[in-house]
């Protein structure tokens, strides 16, 4: 018998229904053991801390479905709907990972295979995650131990990260509010000054032509991995415009590009990525 892909979107915070969670889960038979138990994605859609983009999610787990992934889609606090003050989205986010993990048996998941993938601003989202996610308010609001929201790897696709040069400076006035003109507050959450050897596993890409969040963005994250040791894999498209998501008719994107090849890469990449478990 068949169980069918299940789709369903949870409420990850009783006083703030618009934070929720939507999940992807591919259905299972008996004639595909090997999709017994998935690794997981969480898809965090960017929009500048404004919004949450629906080109960066829906269509985006649908392709990792297809791919073996289980997939969960985030729609976070952002000024649209809440409040986006640091470090608000991160406890989101955190708490999404956290029911990932608490409901792995549930979703037929392997909880030390839970990856992100984050858009623009949910670039940074998703790159906080992946790089200051030892943050000890978001541990004590949601109670969790240590590494609990933790991700195995991150992708960032065409990410937001500084919030120095080549800032998107959108995105740091919705998360700093009446800090945004505070340098140190800015150099806080600029990602690549707090990379260290306890950010996880990275591939990123984005395009030399994105005029919104310039590549340098990017470059400057990749070269603060390479200085401190941090595996990662880094992909510069020559053509596309910022938000171009799978750069695909589904999304309207016209006639594919270079760029398209970021899923498969990404697919491959998460692939290789080994955790070591306790015997």
């Amino acid at each position: 018998m068949y169980n069918h892909m299940r789709i369903e979107t949870f409420n990850l915070d009783a006083e703030k229904p618009y934070v929720t969670l939507t999940a992807y889960v591919a259905g299972t038979s008996k004639d595909m053991p090997f999709n017994d138990k998935r690794k997981a994605i969480l898809i965090i859609p960017g929009g500048g801390y404004e919004f949450c983009s629906d080109r960066e999610g829906e269509p985006i787990a649908l392709s990792y479905v297809t791919a073996g992934f289980n997939a969960f889609v985030l729609t976070y606090s952002v000024t649209g709907h809440g409040s986006a003050r640091w470090p608000i989205p991160l406890v989101d986010a955190s708490s999404a990972m956290k029911f990932i993990r608490d409901h792995a048996e549930e979703f037929h998941i392997d909880p030390d295979y839970v990856f992100v993938v984050g858009f623009s601003a949910g670039g940074h989202l998703a790159a906080s995650l992946g790089t200051i996610w030892d943050n000890d308010e978001v541990e004590a609001i949601l109670g969790i131990e240590k590494g609990y929201n933790r991700p195995t790897g991150m992708i960032l696709s065409y990410p937001v990260i500084s919030g120095l040069e080549y800032a998107h400076r959108g995105s740091f006035d919705q998360i700093l509010g009446e800090r945004k003109d505070d340098e140190e507050a800015r150099r806080e959450l600029s990602l690549e000054l707090r990379v260290s050897e306890k950010t996880v596993p990275t591939f990123i890409w984005t395009t030399a032509t994105d005029k919104v969040v310039p590549p340098q963005n990017s470059i400057m994250f990749a070269k603060a991995l390479a200085d401190a040791g941090t595996p990662f894999e880094m992909h510069v498209y020559p053509h596309g415009y910022h938000g171009a998501s799978l750069g695909t008719p589904i999304v309207g994107w016209g006639r594919p590009t270079a760029l398209c090849a970021w899923m498969n890469d990404s697919i491959r990449w998460m692939n290789s990525i080994k955790v070591e478990k306790p015997e």
